[in-house]
Order: structure tokens, then C-alpha cells, then sequence
């Protein structure tokens, strides 16, 4: 276990005593996520190529003796204590529209809603531990995925507590079911419209191997990476530019995205190819148009860098990350000029490929680079950053890790 994650757990474990008084009976944690190429793909069924990273999200948890489920968190200094019989008169109600549960605490809590909604329904068809059986939980949670860069910090955070609450209550979820309580949490009891490619990736994760998930039918590859074989890094600049994914900008693309695929006739631009584009552009106003072009050559972009990865390796992907950043930035509008100059100022020094990761507005962009540039790249980046006048960016190196499991 590396420092950080030492840190992460000694944390968790303070948190956890300080709430309880005792110490916790196990730890889980799960990563958050580099999506490598596929932005906003996900929830038009299409295709995208995530890596879990090593930063992550740790739950310390234990039972209780009565039906009460307790949650604290490094990001607050007070606790949230729920009768679980209660989860369902909160949620499905989003964050913001209940005041007895603040934004950060709609995450775990959320989760162990969606956990008992879904065990529900496993009972009914005779599987499964009936709901009512349940015991209460205690949950402490700490992390160092970075908050607001785009990394899916909140994934991090439902794979963690998903993966605990179906040991304790011996559930035996993995894979795709604990994404879908994730993506559920998210969804439902947060008010986040996204799609289920955070979770996925955070669950599914491997060193060295990116996550080739289809979307419709979640079906997912692990891809081999050979970052290190090629003497390459993935250095993340996180912009420090915050980003809320249940605010308007999101949905307004989401809603765009279903126009898009209405007109077309479509169950979603999944369905598109580019050879429908030219259709497609006599048919939509300009906005709608350069939306579903974005998903449309995202979604090809994608397929293009699995084939380049599995064929020449992945040096030969960086023109296919740039492509994808200049559509998000001129077609989907969602990036900012923060995020823009990490990418040209990367470029220009010679990554060779760059793009803005996440949901947008804000976060992060990552760029492929030499081993050795990598001091080069991240002290134009900032320099570029300070003749701006931009804040300071935070820059990193990632590299793909392990899913969510139960730690020692």
C-alpha cells in the first residue's frame, strides 16, 4: 500500500473512532477514473475507454445493533444518522429538495437506498436477504481523488459503500450490479443525469488496462494500456475549476442529445454512424446538429483507439485524444478556457495528445506524454496557467489501478 492510501486509510479509521468510539471491523475502498477517450457517450449508449487510477475513496464500516445507518465524512464535520426504514421516504428525492440530508451525505446514503431498492426486488423473486433483515451500519469515508476535476470522486465514493454494504449484509454484488446502484445513487438521489461509465470503470478497473465498455449492453474489455513498456505517462492537470454535473449545462446536452436521436428516429445516436451526419445536418438547427455530431465521431473515436491500441500500440493514439478535445470544445461547448490551455499548452511542448476529461465545465485535462517530458510539460502548463492569470493548477501522473475491493 502506498503512502497515500496509508494516509487514506489512517483517516478513514480516525473518523470512524471519533463517530463511534471504536474501531472499524473492515475497510473498502474503490478508485476514481481517467476516461481515456468516450465523453458523454455513455448515456447515448455508445462506447467509452475509462481506466480506474490509484486515488481513491476508503469506507470504514461497521454494523450496529439496531437499524440505524450513521455516515461521516473528511469533507463535513458533523454526521448524518438515518433510520434505513427512512431511506425510502427521502429518496428517490433529489439533493437540494431535502433538507434533512446535505449534498454529500445524498452519496452513501443514496447508495444504500439504491442497495436495499434492488435487494427488494431480488426477494421477490426469492433470492437474495430481505431489506427488513438488514442491520444498521456505521461509515466513515476518506479519500484522495480529488474533488471537482473531473476524476469522478463520486464514483469512488458509491463503489466503496456499495461494495461494504453487500459484504455486511451479504449480498454478494459485483461487476455491473454494484455500477448500477452507483449510476442509481447518482441518478435518483443525488439528481445527476450521467451515465453509468464512472461506476463501471471505478468496479472494473485493472493495472495497466483500460475498461472498453459498451454502454447499451455493459458489456466491458479490458484493454492493455503498455504505458510503461512505452515509456509513457498520463499526466492529469486538474484546472481547479470546479464542476457540478447536476447543474443545468449537463442536462441542457443530455436533453439535446435525445432531441438529436428523436429526429433521427433513433433509440439513441448509438445508432448514428458518420456516414448519417450529413442527414442528420439537414434535419437539426445548429446547436442540436454539432451536439450529436460530437457523440457521433466520439463514439468512432473510441472505437479507433481500442483498434490502434491493440494494433500499433499507444503512442499512436495521441491525434485521436486532441480530435476529441477540439469536438468537445466546438461541437459540445463544454470545455473552458482554463481546460484549453492546459491542452495547447501540452501540445506545444510535445504531448503527444491532450484532451479535457470528465463531464466538463471545469475539472481536468490529461495529456499522453514522454517519461521524461513530463517536468517539461507540467512547468509550461503552469507557466501558461500564470500568464493567463488562471490559478495555479494542480498537475499529477496517474497510472491504471485496481477496481473496488475490501482492503486488508
Amino acid at each position: 500500500m502506498s503512502g497515500a492510501a496509508e494516509a487514506t486509510h489512517d483517516a478513514a479509521a480516525k473518523l470512524f473512532v471519533a463517530m463511534t468510539g471504536r474501531l472499524p471491523g473492515g475497510f473498502w475502498s474503490a478508485p476514481g477514473r481517467v476516461n481515456l477517450i468516450g465523453e458523454h457517450t455513455d448515456y447515448n449508449e455508445g462506447f467509452v475507454l475509462p481506466f480506474a487510477i490509484a486515488q481513491r475513496t476508503v469506507a470504514a464500516v461497521d454494523v450496529r445493533a439496531d437499524r440505524m445507518i450513521r455516515v461521516a465524512s473528511a469533507f463535513s464535520e458533523e454526521a448524518v444518522e438515518v433510520a434505513l426504514d427512512d431511506l425510502a421516504t427521502i429518496f428517490p428525492t433529489p439533493v437540494g429538495e431535502h433538507p434533512a440530508v446535505p449534498e454529500w451525505a445524498a452519496y452513501p446514503l443514496g447508495v444504500a437506498w439504491a442497495v436495499m431498492q434492488l435487494a427488494q426486488r431480488a426477494h421477490e423473486h426469492g433470492v437474495r436477504v430481505a431489506p427488513d433483515e438488514f442491520v444498521g451500519v456505521d461509515i466513515a469515508i476518506a479519500s484522495d481523488v480529488p474533488v471537482g476535476a473531473g476524476l469522478s470522486s463520486s464514483a469512488a465514493i458509491e463503489g466503496a459503500v456499495a461494495l461494504a454494504l453487500s459484504d455486511v449484509w451479504n449480498l454478494e454484488l459485483r461487476g455491473a450490479e454494484l455500477a448500477s446502484i452507483g449510476r442509481m445513487a447518482e441518478n435518483e438521489a443525488v439528481g445527476a443525469p450521467t451515465g453509468i461509465m464512472d461506476q463501471m470503470a471505478s468496479t472494473l478497473g485493472e493495472p495497466d488496462a483500460a475498461v472498453f465498455l459498451d454502454c447499451r449492453t455493459l458489456a466491458a474489455e479490458l484493454v492493455p494500456l503498455g504505458l510503461t513498456d512505452a515509456e509513457l505517462s498520463i499526466v492529469v492537470i486538474d484546472t481547479r475549476v470546479k464542476h457540478a454535473h447536476s447543474t443545468g449545462g449537463y442536462g441542457e446536452r443530455r436533453a439535446a442529445c435525445e432531441r438529436g436521436a428523436a429526429i433521427m428516429g433513433v433509440p439513441a445516436l448509438r445508432d448514428l454512424t458518420v456516414a448519417d451526419l450529413e442527414r442528420a445536418q439537414a434535419l437539426m438547427d445548429d446547436v442540436t446538429f454539432r451536439r450529436v455530431r460530437h457523440v457521433v465521431t466520439e463514439n468512432q473515436r473510441v472505437l479507433d483507439t481500442v483498434r490502434v491500441l491493440r494494433s500499433e500500440g499507444v503512442r499512436g493514439i495521441g491525434a485521436l485524444l486532441t480530435a476529441s478535445h477540439a469536438s468537445m470544445r466546438d461541437d459540445f461547448e463544454i470545455s473552458v478556457p482554463e481546460l484549453d490551455t492546459a491542452v495547447e499548452s501540452a501540445l506545444a511542448v510535445g504531448a503527444l495528445g491532450a484532451r479535457m476529461t470528465g463531464g466538463g465545465f471545469g475539472g481536468a485535462a490529461i495529456a499522453l506524454v514522454e517519461d521524461h517530458a513530463v517536468g517539461a510539460v507540467s512547468d509550461a502548463v503552469r507557466a501558461a496557467f500564470a500568464a493567463a492569470g488562471f490559478t495555479e493548477p494542480h498537475i499529477f501522473t496517474v497510472t491504471a489501478s485496481a477496481g473496488a475491493h475490501r482492503d486488508r
